[in-house]
């Protein structure tokens, strides 16, 4: 019996061995789906999610970080359709997208009035800043407001090359020149690009020109480029992003679902810190603000 005893005490330490062994050697869970959630939803009935956004959102390296988040929260598989706000806004008008995530707040608001949207919410912000040779021909540097910048780009008839492309970027130069009563259309020296702004700060900078861009794609990309900030810090360059959801009873065939899960999504606690963090690492600033918790008032937008 001693011998049996023997046999068994043995055998139940090794197998406690082997089970310590297993767990040490499988790795605790890590990473996104850690950080935005401690559990994961059941599977939806329709996985599929069309996202239509802005190329800032994609060409600064954001959705990169968020989308394989979301997806092995949810299970949902997200498309990304990655355009100027103005398009991302009429792929939904059109019904063709199920969530966007845009920045150009006016063309949001006629979007919503015309019921396209139901659910309208503030996610996040940086600003736009004029970037240009480091000669800066122009003297941007020393301008007091966009207004004087702008005035001072005409003024000298400098190389200017815009989007183009009815973006939400696009849409913040045309303010400016608005408001400096410049007609952009009757200068010589500015072109437009019809591309996203990646694409758009590439060509400026093999042209030695000027461009408006936000800050995420500049700082993204800047190691690629010859181009230096000239002009920023002006309350006329905030940059705000809402996240909207398409209106299901306008185009039921929207995935009402799994739009309203993404924008839960963006405005938990954990993706908003998670978004306010992004960049700090790699470039040593952040390359958005996170403000689900805030309002359009009090980030000074009427």
């Amino acid at each position: 019996m001693h011998y049996r005893n023997l046999i068994f005490t043995l055998f139940l330490g090794l197998m406690i061995s082997l089970s310590a062994c297993a767990s040490a050697a499988t790795p605790t869970p890590t990473g996104p789906a850690q950080t935005a959630s401690p559990t994961q939803a059941p599977a939806p009935a329709d996985p599929n999610l069309i996202l239509s956004t802005t190329t800032s959102t994609q060409d600064s390296g954001l959705l990169d970080d968020l989308i394989p988040v979301f997806e092995n929260l949810t299970g949902y598989r997200v498309k990304i359709v990655a355009v100027g706000s103005g398009q991302a806004l009429k792929m939904g008008e059109d019904g063709n997208a199920d969530v966007l995530l845009v920045h150009s707040p006016a063309a949001e608001k006629d979007f919503m009035a015309k019921l396209a949207g139901v659910d309208r919410r503030l996610i996040m912000h940086n600003d736009f800043i004029v970037v240009g040779p480091a000669e800066d021909l122009a003297g941007l540097k020393s301008a007091a407001t966009s207004v004087e910048a702008f005035t001072r780009l005409a003024a000298q008839n400098a190389a200017f090359y815009s989007r183009g492309d009815n973006s939400g970027t696009h849409a913040a130069e045309f303010a400016i020149w608005k408001n400096a009563k410049i007609d952009p259309k009757m200068l010589t020296n500015r072109f437009e690009t019809g591309q996203g702004m990646g694409p758009t700060l590439k060509i400026a900078s093999e042209k030695k020109a000027y461009t408006l861009t936000d800050r995420a794609t500049y700082l993204a990309q800047k190691s690629n480029l010859q181009l230096s900030i000239l002009f920023e810090k002006d309350p006329a360059l905030l940059n705000v992003y809402h996240v909207i959801t398409v209106n299901p009873e306008k185009y039921p065939k929207v995935n009402a679902v799994g739009a309203k899960a993404f924008a839960d999504f963006l405005g938990s606690p954990e993706i908003q810190k998670r978004i306010g963090d992004f960049g700090i690492a790699k470039w040593g600033e952040p390359l958005f603000f996170s403000d689900a918790t805030k309002t359009d008032v009090d980030l000074g937008l009427k």
